[in-house]
């Protein structure tokens, strides 16, 4: 008798756990919806990550290429002062102080943009704004200098 006892008394602990257990289709269907909203989340993070991966690795690499450029023009300017330097230097030609301050402007100009392009960090926050700004000041540098050798000509 206990051990028809104890058999019943296991088997409707059994059974109440099983039906304890079990969900109602309402909660199950609440339950699956919470876990798609979830991971339609966790998609999206990782897509934002990887599209944030992408877009740094290409500012690196546009960076990159945009700061040799930026050297090169640079350089050339340097070039290009030196020689207008030199012309000053030579005998039998006369130059005004103007155009021997003008010359040392546009060598200061020309070395502040190098410190500029040299001491630029890639900081995606203000990437187009520094690139326009950039771009203008090495625009208005070389019309300056050419504006300097064709007054110097006439």
């Amino acid at each position: 008798m206990i051990k028809s006892i104890l058999i019943l008394a296991v088997a409707l602990v059994m059974a109440g756990n099983v039906f304890l257990s079990c969900k109602s289709n309402s909660e199950k269907e609440s339950d699956a919806v919470e876990k798609v909203q979830d991971a339609k989340e966790n998609l999206d993070d990782v897509t934002e990550d990887i599209n944030e991966d992408a877009i740094s690795k290409a500012n690196d690499a546009e960076w990159q290429t945009y700061k040799s450029e930026a050297i090169k023009t640079i350089t050339a300017n340097e070039i290009r002062i030196a020689e207008l330097k030199k012309a000053i230097s030579k005998p039998g030609t006369t130059f005004d102080k103007a155009y021997v301050k003008s010359i040392s402007s546009l060598e200061d100009k020309n070395a502040s943009l190098k410190v500029k392009i040299t001491n630029y960090e890639n900081n995606q926050t203000d990437w187009d704004s520094f690139k326009r700004e950039f771009n203008s000041d090495m625009n208005e540098l070389g019309t300056a200098i050419k504006d300097v050798t064709t007054k110097n000509k006439k």
